[in-house]
């Protein structure tokens, strides 16, 4: 494959050390070290450096350190076998799509034929490495000589350097046209951290959509915080939770996908809601004996009344996402749970019920509260063999306390 506009650690520039240290963990030396490093612990590190110094260069040493740290960091989003074999940058560690989500998102593209993709923004590599084990080849882009580096490095240690070619260049001068479909996951980070305005974005959300809408298919990563009145109406938004918690939002754009439609996907299941646009608002009602906290990718796209239609019920209070009913219902989108006691919020007496009840293990939700879950579990001095649940939230209006234990 050609690589235009490679570079390779060899030719890593004498006036930047982070690049200089890059290319010094790609020697046979900066790996041994690496494999030797995959299990220290951090908090022998003094130690471990104390040692290693005795053998290697400080400089080497220090940066293999370092890297192993991210190495660290990042297994939760690549997995261990990924994570130990792959390099990273701080920036890339934050800011790469965890493997679950990237997958997930590789496999819309593949499943409506897209067989290349400009993967423009590629950071470290974690969504071209998705991309190219579905199949797709990739034109990875990104305009930091040391973070297009790393990428490269990281399709070669996984096997996709035949599907991936590395461009170390800006995005906006890259001729999209050719391709199958665009991705764009443009910089939510800046000097000071996160940047939550979209046009603050680099590159900004707009030039972002515009790149996108010229392409047959396209999607576009955004912070899952977005206003939905910054979203188009060409483009259908999906918002990605992961075990529970949400993780991103995507803009799907061109032939395959719904434009103006909201979806919720839940992984690892792939469990997916959508409506083609938002319902009227729910009804709002007293507790009943069950209570339902939907996911927060749901949440996130405002499809709360949309299972508030599903099962039935309705919402203890306008502006909180907890939803009640008087018969049981289970669904992927939302954890259940049986209510036993419903009272006015009151430390004291929730303290005297579970003494009462002898709980010593207290899960505690809330929403719309000021109270911080572990300063109440501690100012209740749990003990016995008993666990609940408790809800601090209002309920028309009112702070209340839900109490009650899980479904099934």
């Amino acid at each position: 494959m050609d690589r235009v506009n490679a570079t390779t650690p060899s030719a890593a520039s004498a006036d930047d050390p982070a690049r200089a240290a890059f290319a010094a963990l790609r020697t046979p030396e900066g790996e041994q070290l690496l494999a030797e490093l995959r299990d220290h612990d951090p908090a022998d590190e003094l130690a471990t450096a104390t040692r290693l110094r005795r053998t290697h260069p400080a400089e080497l040493v220090s940066a293999a350190l370092g890297q192993a740290r991210l190495r660290q960091r990042a297994v939760a989003k690549f997995g261990a076998e990924d994570a130990y074999r792959m390099c990273f940058t701080p920036n890339g560690v934050e800011q790469a799509t965890r493997t679950s989500v990237a997958a997930h998102r590789a496999a819309r593209f593949a499943g409506l034929g897209v067989r290349s993709v400009a993967d423009l923004c590629c950071g470290i590599g974690g969504d071209a490495i998705a991309l190219a084990r579905a199949g797709i080849s990739v034109l990875a882009v990104d305009r930091d000589p040391l973070t297009a580096e790393v990428a490269r490095a990281n399709a070669e240690a996984l096997g996709l350097a035949e599907l991936i070619e590395v461009r170390c260049t800006d995005v906006t001068e890259i001729d999209t046209a050719p391709y199958d479909a665009v991705f764009v996951d443009p910089a939510r980070r800046g000097g000071r951290g996160r940047i939550f305005d979209p046009e603050a974005y680099s590159p900004p959300l707009s030039w972002a959509t515009a790149a996108a809408l010229k392409a047959p298919r396209a999607a576009l990563k955004i912070a899952p915080g977005i206003p939905h009145e910054a979203i188009g109406p060409e483009a259908e938004a999906e918002w990605l939770s992961d075990g529970g918690d949400v993780k991103e939002a995507v803009l799907w754009y061109g032939e395959g996908f719904a434009p103006g439609a909201f979806r919720a996907t839940l992984l690892p299941s792939g469990a997916t809601l959508s409506a083609p646009a938002p319902l009227p608002a729910p009804p709002v009602g007293p507790v009943g004996r069950y209570l339902y906290e939907p996911d927060g990718a749901v949440i996130r796209a405002h499809l709360v009344a949309d299972l508030v239609e599903r099962c039935g019920g309705r919402l203890v209070d306008e502006t909180i996402a907890y939803i009640t009913s008087d018969e049981p219902y289970s669904s992927p989108y939302v954890a259940g749970y049986e209510i036993t006691d419903e009272l006015p919020f009151n430390m004291k007496r929730l303290k005297a019920l579970l003494r009462e009840r002898r709980v010593g293990v207290l899960t505690v939700k809330k929403r719309g509260s000021a109270v911080e879950p572990e300063e109440l579990r501690r100012r209740m001095k749990l003990s016995g063999p008993g666990a609940a649940t408790v809800f601090l939230t209002r309920v028309a209006g009112a702070p209340t306390m839900l109490i009650g234990h899980p479904l099934g």
